[in-house]
């Protein structure tokens, strides 16, 4: 086992309800901290439209990574790779608990592998092998890329040549130098994946959505408009706000809004879905988020304290 402390890293579709299950956590662990790893939560006074913790919860259990750049500002992986390793340690050093909640897998990425410096390869080489790895079949990449990266599992022709690339290029495997980043990173997760049966997590999704109209996200984007953003900019491109734009414009009757951001919810749910069932690895809780996130929360703290 790692030296680096554990960081429990709580992940899973849109409306499923991770932030209701970490609030759970914190009441039966005071100590709690939240690490949003949500690129949409980052903009501040759109709070409807990203589904944030509310005022109040946050008052209560301290949020990181939630209203820190302006409408229109843009922000990257790496960026919270950085800033997120900063609020965990800042977390800890107050003997305090971090708990990173999230919905974006390259954020989640990011912050546990580390930020991965591709090392110097010769152009002239790496051209040349380009070329040839161009032709070969997709079964014989992965070959090549298995025997010379014995921690390959699987992906597309990109990532197989990339894998050979590396390997051959640089001297070592491509999984050595994500190894290298994951240390320097000083995070080791420990995952949990909450998950719903589909007509379940629908409902949810389309629950959401008619109260995101109720509460006000038209008039909450509506009013960051007025601010004079571009309604294109970082921060109003999101699911849910942007449906609002849409209506802003004129380009969606107010009564076809809720409608709107369920159906792009749920096909970013979908794609949420695939890509923490295949990016996470094996070592995962992963847990049907139907029963209530207090029952929830002691699954995931029995589990937690045998781990550690």
């Amino acid at each position: 086992m790692s030296a680096l402390p554990r960081t429990l890293v709580l992940v899973g579709p849109t409306a499923v309800g991770k932030t209701a299950v970490a609030l759970a956590l914190a009441a039966r662990w005071p100590d709690v901290e939240v690490v949003s790893a949500d690129s949409r939560q980052i903009y501040r006074r759109l709070d409807i439209g990203t589904a944030k913790a509310t005022r109040a919860e946050r008052d209560v259990v301290p949020h990181h990574g939630i209203d820190i750049l302006e409408p229109g500002e843009r922000y990257s992986a790496g960026r919270f790779s950085r800033d997120a390793a900063e609020w965990i340690e800042a977390v800890r050093a107050r003997g305090a608990r971090p708990i990173v909640v999230g919905g974006t897998g390259l954020y989640v990425r990011a912050l546990v592998d580390g930020l991965f410096r591709e090392p110097p390869m010769a152009p002239e080489r790496r051209q040349a092998l380009q070329q040839l790895t161009e032709q070969l079949p997709t079964v014989e990449l992965m070959r090549w890329a298995a025997r010379l990266d014995a921690e390959f599992s699987a992906g597309g022709r990109q990532r197989a040549q990339r894998a050979i690339e590396v390997a051959l290029l640089t001297g070592r495997p491509l999984s050595h130098w994500h190894e290298a980043a994951r240390t320097a990173q000083g995070v080791v997760p420990f995952y949990v994946r909450l998950t719903a049966p589909r007509a379940i997590l629908h409902q949810r999704i389309n629950r959401r959505a008619e109260q995101m109209v109720q509460r006000g996200v038209i008039e909450e984007t509506a009013a960051v408009l007025a601010e004079g953003h571009d309604p294109a900019a970082p921060g109003l491109d999101g699911v849910g706000i942007r449906e609002a734009v849409d209506y802003l414009h004129g380009r969606l009757p107010r009564d076809a809004v809720a409608g709107a951001i369920a159906t792009a919810s749920r096909q970013y749910a979908k794609r949420q879905e695939t890509w923490f069932r295949n990016q996470l690895g094996n070592e995962v809780l992963v847990l049907d988020a139907v029963p209530a996130p207090d029952v929830l929360a002691a699954r995931i703290a029995d589990a937690w304290e045998a781990l550690v």
